[in-house]
């Protein structure tokens, strides 16, 4: 199971020194015989001590996150009340254990140390995305808040009189259907889901922004943004600040895609002018739209290129495709996955029991027990997914070597990105060398390709911006309970250009029916992982040799690149984010121009599309 690994950015933000309470000592105020009443000065703890309490550490929380990690497998893989408390039995017992070894290295702050051992120190304050306060029976509820609300996502459905849909049932409709009206049904159907968790998340959070006080944070907020080697509102606002080099390209996208849309549902269905409703861009949450492409797509550009029809022409299997995905690893030089891989993952929906589909990577043991949970539809999009899951699987034990505090990737955005770059791979090139597509389509066929890629990457950017945005007011106040829905749509319309179909309140709780929200996965990682992708795919192309445009540049079956790949995966977070950019890309910041590049042509079309045209919201 992949948890929110700890970082070194949060050096500036300890908590209080614990050390005064090691002493023993209590101010009493002054003695008039300071000399003779005064107790001797506790010793200083050395640096042999902070390293076997991080021996320590590290074995306490490996054993205690594999329990956790079996536990929360059972609840997403079998959900009933049993595997609940399971999961929430364990949660609580790692909340209760990092909290405490988080307090406990706080009184090593003034001690002397190598870099190694001092960043181990403040990942420990890191490690929980909810950390609980120091006390048993509200981490007890925190951990049963917890388990609730992914109980109460993942067995979501909504019934009509005619029959009843789950989640994956009324994403297939959003991917095909064009009728306005049963897409509107379902989209307000799916948010009943979300309204019981509001006064849930509501109490999680006032829990958990108490034990980020109680790290020394003042509030979940800080806590999150400071995971990334930076101060945290430097992180902030270089996250904006890269969200606006591509935002003219965005809103470029959305101009042409409202234009398209409004001409072929018409003005009473989609405006001409300002937001494009939610419900008609393909995607339950408007993320990615990508299934909308026949609609919007370059006229006179017919793409040769389907990767649903080319998996159903070679009657590939779900196993198939995962047996694809791990030889494009093979081929960068990466050792087989484990036979337990193939034995313990859930690759389809069972039929007897409900389970959590949405696609995860797990390491169950923190070395090699890996596995994926996904409930595989043989189409192109999970085809992608596949790749990219065993991106986040490869990664996992790549750094497995290294103390557990440091067994993660170098920020959280760095294990999706990498992810991401293999499945920028997945081009014609790709398809041809591994015998699903005969030849390459003509050059003049990119257009539509790019087009392609850009509803899914530029269209998900704000919306991997806003999640967190979102949380980030709630957890500071900013956005008090009164306004969890209004914060949340004020950012949709702000950021994405989009409205809901159908009126809003504070009845309703929307950003629980987004996984993400009830599940506790900061979402700042998508975000960095749709900029850091470019960026590792310009610079492994290079490295590569290839001259040709970026968009048809595969590292399939370069063994170079895969060295490169592994030197960067191996070291985990042992050191700063900006060291592992450096080692794949010479650059040591986050840079979205690599988005620009590989869209360029894109842009300039668009804009020759947009030109008579009133864009912007």
């Amino acid at each position: 199971m992949k948890i929110a690994q700890p970082s070194f950015a949060a050096a500036q933000l300890r908590p209080l020194s614990l050390a005064i309470l090691a002493t023993g000592l209590v101010a009493c105020g002054p003695s008039p015989e300071p000399q003779a009443q005064q107790q001797p000065q506790a010793k200083a703890p050395s640096a042999a001590e902070v390293s076997a309490f991080l021996e320590r550490a590290n074995d306490e929380l490996n054993k205690s996150v594999i329990d956790y990690s079996r536990a929360s497998w059972i609840a997403a893989t079998y959900i009933n009340d049993d595997s609940q408390y399971l999961e929430a039995k364990a949660g609580k017992e790692f909340s209760l254990l990092s909290v405490k070894l988080a307090k406990e290295a706080a009184q090593y702050d003034k001690v002397e140390l190598d870099p190694s051992s001092r960043r181990q120190l403040d990942a420990l304050k890191l490690t929980l995305s909810f950390p609980a306060p120091n006390d048993e029976a509200q981490a007890a509820r925190l951990a049963e808040i917890g388990s609730q609300m992914q109980a109460m996502y993942g067995k979501g459905k909504y019934c009509n009189d005619e029959r009843c849909y789950n989640l994956g049932e009324m994403s297939a409709e959003f991917a095909s259907s064009r009728d306005p009206e049963l897409l509107k049904e379902l989209w307000q159907g799916w948010r009943q889901v979300s309204p019981p968790m509001r006064p849930l998340y509501q109490e999680q959070v006032s829990i958990a922004n108490k034990g980020a006080k109680d790290l020394g944070f003042e509030n979940l907020s800080v806590l999150w943004r400071s995971n990334y080697d930076m101060d945290p509102d430097a992180f902030a606002a270089d996250a904006d600040a890269q969200w606006l080099k591509v935002k003219p390209l965005y809103e470029s996208l959305q101009c042409h895609v409202r234009a398209k849309l409004n001409a072929h549902y018409g003005d009473e269905v989609v405006p001409a002018n300002g937001k494009i409703p939610a419900h008609l861009l393909g995607n339950m949450w408007a993320q990615t739209w990508g299934n909308i492409y026949p609609l919007v797509k370059p006229e006179g550009i017919n793409s040769s290129l389907d990767v649903t029809a080319l998996i159903e022409k070679a009657g590939m299997t779900e196993m198939d495709m995962v047996k694809t995905g791990e030889a494009f690893f093979s081929s960068l030089g990466f050792e087989p996955l484990p036979e337990s891989f193939w034995q313990r993952s859930q690759f389809i929906k069972p039929r007897d029991r409900d389970v959590v589909c949405h696609a995860s990577a797990w390491n169950i043991d923190n070395v090699d027990d890996l596995r994926i949970k996904m409930c595989i539809q043989k189409n192109g999009e999970d085809f992608q997914t596949i790749h990219h899951e065993l991106g986040h699987n490869y990664y996992q034990r790549a750094y497995n070597q290294q103390p557990v505090l440091f067994r993660g990737s170098a920020n959280d955005g760095f294990h999706e990105a990498l992810g991401d770059v293999i499945g920028l791979s997945i081009t014609p090139s790709y398809l041809v060398q591994i015998g699903l597509l005969d030849k390459e389509p003509p050059a003049d066929e990119d257009l539509g390709i790019l087009m392609q890629q850009a509803l899914d990457k530029i269209a998900f950017l704000p919306f991997g911006l806003l999640v967190d945005k979102w949380r980030w007011q709630v957890f500071n106040g900013e956005l008090s309970p009164a306004d969890y829905n209004r914060g949340w749509w004020n950012l949709r319309e702000q950021y994405q250009g989009i409205a809901a179909p159908v009126s809003r309140s504070e009845k309703d709780f929307d950003p629980g029916a987004k996984y993400h929200v009830p599940g506790n996965t900061p979402y700042t990682r998508y975000f960095l992982a749709f900029i850091q992708q470019f960026q590792f795919h310009r610079a492994l192309c290079a490295k590569a040799g290839y001259q040709g445009p970026l968009h048809r540049c595969s590292i399939y079956n370069n063994k170079e690149v895969g060295e490169s790949l592994k030197t960067m995966m191996e070291m985990g977070s042992s050191r700063p984010w900006q060291d592992a950019m450096e080692a794949i890309t010479g650059q040591r910041q986050l840079d979205a121009s690599a988005i620009v590049d590989y869209f360029a042509p894109l842009k300039v079309w668009l804009d020759e599309q947009n030109k008579d045209r009133q864009c912007g919201w």
